[in-house]
């Protein structure tokens, strides 16, 4: 009885051992693959993009700089939508939905500073408060990857898939708040190109309930100079 417990406690520690050493391992190639050791001295990107929507193409600009500033600019049928966190406070203009600047508060707040993390949830989890559980390998439109699922410090669950083979990031799976409502989005990331030895994914494909959407980068500027005044709440 007790040689078998032993038994028994031997193999589920090994099996522990085994998952937490794969995972760690999965990890460190992704780091690896993608340039996250260059992108630590990386302080901005200067992003311009064309997002297509329901038949439309919108000009799109996205602004990022360390350690936690982000902006996005969307033109939209004439109109100009803006979403930013300036390091403590997100805010919006969104002439779609009022006038004048509205604090970003709740799951908008929580996606605004998850945007103005360049490195991304994965890289040095722990630290930020998040879990990850390696789920094994799966087929990914054809393609072997390993299944991440990623709990954070909130409780938000979001399931990555690293490719089995390049070691990037292909899909992301999640249940996110928007417009009043939970929905579950799929992210697809795709024709990753090296940007000053960072790997970026130069398409992004977004599935959700109300139809998809595609982001196609145009042009990428690393440490250009942005002033901290782009991403601060203007007056009303």
């Amino acid at each position: 009885m007790k040689r078998t417990f032993l038994l028994t406690a031997v193999m589920l520690f090994a099996l522990i051992s085994t998952q937490a050493q794969s995972l760690e391992s999965v990890l460190d190639n992704y780091y690896k693959a993608s340039g996250l050791e260059k992108l630590a001295d990386v302080k901005t990107f200067d992003i311009k993009a064309k997002m297509s929507m329901m038949g439309m193409d919108m000009p799109m600009t996205i602004k990022i700089k360390k350690p936690n500033k982000f902006r996005v600019d969307v033109e939209m049928m004439g109109q100009k939508t803006t979403s930013a966190f300036d390091g403590e406070k997100g805010w919006m203009v969104n002439p779609m939905m009022g006038s004048g600047v509205q604090d970003l508060e709740g799951a908008q707040l929580k996606q605004a500073m998850s945007k103005a993390d360049m490195e991304g949830e994965l890289f040095n989890y722990a630290a930020k408060g998040h879990s990850i559980e390696m789920q094994g390998k799966v087929d990914v439109d054809g393609t072997e990857a390993y299944k991440l699922k990623l709990t954070d410090k909130d409780g938000m669950v979001k399931t990555y898939f690293i490719d089995a083979d390049t070691y990037m990031v292909n899909r992301v799976e999640a249940r996110v708040e928007a417009m009043g409502q939970s929905m579950d989005i799929v992210t697809k990331m795709l024709e990753y190109k090296d940007v000053k030895g960072v790997k970026v994914a130069n398409r992004i494909e977004v599935e959700m309930p109300m139809g998809k959407q595609s982001m196609i980068m145009e042009e990428i500027k690393v440490d250009e100079n942005i002033d901290d005044a782009v991403f601060s709440r203007p007056a009303n």
